[in-house]
């Protein structure tokens, strides 16, 4: 019985991808919105693989991303010999004062800018990674998608994200497995002005957790102090006094004062929680 579900849920996933690539195959020049994630890596081979005759694939490069990520897009982007090109955008005045719907407005901001490259380049459509999970969840962004007509293939084709890392393995696709990352202004509490300088703080603190065999992982950043949050089995690791002396060690000296750890362990959105629950509320 077990064999059977199996190979019904198998076909399933199957129907699905060929669904998407037909969607795939009736769009014209093409440009894909690619942070290097599971979801959008997906797409783009998806993309590739359709294939779309004209596939550009379109990456932001702003200081509240990961360095690190960006240059994994990059060099994944020349692997699959997909036209790539990294559009640098400012951070807006807006953005600096981290507000409630930050994501609506960083998503509005960077599609207006792809647009206005993709009109250069003669490209008419534009291709964002948001799938069926995202959907219900606190996403702002999700707004945006809509109003800058940005077209979401994998949730038209009904993807969840398990689904998507199973066929991200069955390709070999090395993100198949890669912690669900979002950018690093998330990691700092609404409507407290950011810097540059904050979000590097942050990378580098969570870079050394994650080279230290901590794959998902959030830095909370509460002005000087860092609240560390990894997933709940993880945690008796976190706190061995010989390891967790380094990670002190290391964490002021990129400037925090205080080395906390969250024991609930890694929650999406955690700093959502109070907007979530208003929204509940009414």
């Amino acid at each position: 019985m077990k064999t059977d579900v199996l190979i019904e849920s198998q076909n399933e996933i199957q129907q699905k991808y060929e669904n998407l690539l037909h969607i795939l195959r009736s769009l014209g020049k093409t440009a894909v919105a690619y942070s290097g994630g599971v979801d959008s890596t997906f797409l783009l081979v998806a993309a590739s693989e359709a294939p779309v005759d004209d596939l550009i694939a379109l990456t932001m490069k702003q200081p509240y991303f990961a360095d690190w990520e960006l240059e994994e897009a990059i060099q994944f982007a020349e692997d699959l010999n997909v036209q790539h090109k990294v559009i640098e955008i400012p951070v807006s005045e807006e953005m600096r004062m981290n507000p409630h719907d930050r994501c609506y407005k960083c998503k509005s901001f960077t599609f207006t800018a792809f647009w206005e490259e993709m009109k250069v380049l003669g490209y008419d459509t534009l291709l964002d990674g948001t799938i069926s999970d995202d959907i219900g969840e606190y996403r702002p962004g999700l707004r945006a998608v809509r109003e800058q007509n940005v077209r979401s293939p994998l949730r038209e084709a009904g993807f969840t994200k398990e689904e998507i890392r199973a066929l991200c393995r069955e390709k070999g696709l090395p993100v198949w497995d890669k912690p669900s990352n979002t950018c690093l202004i998330t990691r700092i509490p609404y409507n407290t002005p950011v810097t540059a300088e904050d979000f590097r703080q942050i990378e580098n603190a969570e870079l050394f957790l994650i080279k230290a065999g901590f794959g998902t992982v959030r830095v909370r950043k509460h002005d000087d102090i860092a609240r560390i949050e990894v997933e709940p089995h993880k945690i008796n690791d976190l706190v061995q006094p010989a390891f967790m002396g380094k990670v002190v060690d290391y964490f002021k000296g990129l400037g925090f004062k205080f080395v906390t750890i969250d024991m609930t362990g890694y929650k999406t959105g955690s700093l959502d929680a109070d907007i979530l629950k208003k929204n509940s509320s009414k």
